[in-house]
């Protein structure tokens, strides 16, 4: 499915972007309040390692129809990371500075998602 220097899913950026975004959503959820360990803070970070999984799932796969789809997990699961960000921008549990930087990994992610969809 890959290009000939594509040896595996982790060369892949957008799987590196994955892995980004992944690490940031746990970096944030770690100062949530404790009360959010089992709700807002478990779904985000399922969700967020969903994105990377995917990709990787995806790109091993023996076809670009199934690759197709895992991307459009990939996709779906990121844009509920955005949602769930958002929610956690609204509630004010603070650190807008690493909200933002986990948004910023989920847009790119995002775009890069959408052309390779585009592409397959």
């Amino acid at each position: 499915m890959s290009g000939s220097s594509i040896q595996s899913h982790r060369d892949l950026v957008i799987w590196q972007r994955g892995i980004e975004l992944c690490t940031s959503v746990y970096a944030l959820t770690r100062a949530f309040p404790r009360e959010e360990l089992f709700g807002l803070s478990s779904q985000i970070r399922r969700a967020s390692v969903s994105v990377p999984s995917n990709i990787a799932e995806g790109n091993g796969r023996l076809s670009r129809e199934q690759y197709r789809h895992f991307l459009g997990i990939a996709q779906g699961s990121n844009l509920e990371v955005q949602s769930q960000l958002e929610i956690e921008r609204r509630l004010s549990f603070g650190h807008a500075e690493e909200i933002d930087k986990a948004e910023a990994l989920s847009f790119e992610v995002g775009k890069m998602l959408t052309v390779m969809l585009k592409k397959l």
